[in-house]
């Protein structure tokens, strides 16, 4: 039963989930400090304010701290940018640059079955 853990835990599967895990929580920490060190004080010389953590409103006795979900909302749209054009753009270009010129957009699949009804119509 131990044996097969062992086997289970080295698939590649497993390991590499591991490794994008760990990827993720340091592109994450990255892209953070990009945020909290570069985007927010160009925010903080246009607006005059660095950090809206602070704003907040009260409405009987509940306090509604919206400045906090600005600051998230501001991470997230730096991480998604950052994954969009340090991810997902390279990766498209590298597709795009391992397709051959003049290459079918048709897949496998459909292209072996239009090859097998052609030789069923030819009998």
């Amino acid at each position: 039963m131990l044996k097969d853990f062992k086997a289970f835990l080295m698939q590649g599967n497993i390991v590499d989930l591991a490794v994008a895990f760990v990827m993720g929580v340091v592109f994450g920490a990255l892209v953070n400090s990009l945020v909290k060190n570069l985007v927010m004080p160009i925010i903080a010389m246009i607006i005059g304010k660095p950090d809206f953590s602070n704003l907040t409103f009260t409405i009987n006795d509940a306090i509604f701290r919206y400045g906090a979900f600005i600051n998230d909302a501001i991470t997230f749209a730096a991480t998604a940018a950052a994954v969009f054009f340090f991810v997902v753009k390279p990766v498209q270009a590298a597709m795009s640059r391992k397709k051959k010129p003049g290459e079918e957009a048709v897949p496998a699949a459909e292209r072996r079955h239009q090859e097998l009804l052609a030789a069923l119509k030819a009998r």
